[in-house]
């Protein structure tokens, strides 16, 4: 099969890939939720060799993961899992946890269950990077931010531009703490959460 392809993922991996390099340097598992062409992983999995990067997403997209993770044929990759976020969550602890462009396109209680996910699988002490545009102060950050949440909502109205308190709370729900709220391009941010606890 033809690899599926996302421009935005060539535009933005080097600098997610410089915030992850800050954050993972002890970590040795990471789970990302949400693997979409595949492209994320088998960048960052190759620049990080010392990281088991474990793809998930829902089941249609993992023939298309599998062909850049096949092709890639790195040793640090494991086939990819199939992963609804209001499903059942692997059983295994990781280390981090990472995931782009998702929490935008879910509902709101899938939002909810992404962070009750997060805190069955992260390990005490694991982080968690999440990728994409945020709201701050219940307030677009940018024109462009504004017409994309409109076209998100047009296309699915329970989808839409989150905002970063509301995701926060619910991250301080789980025991995590923010230690980086990171600019990056096209008016989206990347935010990384410490485990604080030793669950």
């Amino acid at each position: 099969m033809d690899k599926p392809f996302s421009p935005a993922c060539e535009r933005n991996r080097d600098p997610i890939l410089a915030v992850l390099r800050r954050h993972l340097r002890d970590a040795r598992s990471v789970l990302e939720v949400g693997s979409g062409t595949g492209q994320h992983a088998v960048h960052f999995a190759a620049a990080m060799p010392w990281l088991q990067w474990q793809c998930s997403d829902r089941a249609e997209h993992l023939p298309g993961i599998r062909a850049w993770l096949d092709e890639a044929a790195l040793p640090n990759t494991p086939p990819p899992l199939a992963l609804d976020v209001a499903g059942d969550w692997p059983a295994r602890r990781r280390d981090a946890v990472f995931s782009a462009n998702t929490l935008h396109i879910m509902g709101w209680p899938e939002v909810q269950a992404f962070f009750a996910g997060v805190a069955a699988t992260l390990a005490g002490g694991g982080t968690l990077a999440v990728y994409g545009p945020f709201n701050y102060g219940g307030g677009y950050t940018s024109d462009s931010n504004r017409e994309f949440d409109g076209w998100l909502k047009a296309r699915d109205a329970r989808s839409g531009i989150r905002d970063f308190e509301a995701v926060d709370a619910l991250a301080r729900g789980i025991g995590l703490a923010l230690e980086e709220d990171a600019a990056m391009p096209a008016n989206n941010r990347c935010l990384v959460w410490h485990r604080t606890d030793h669950a």
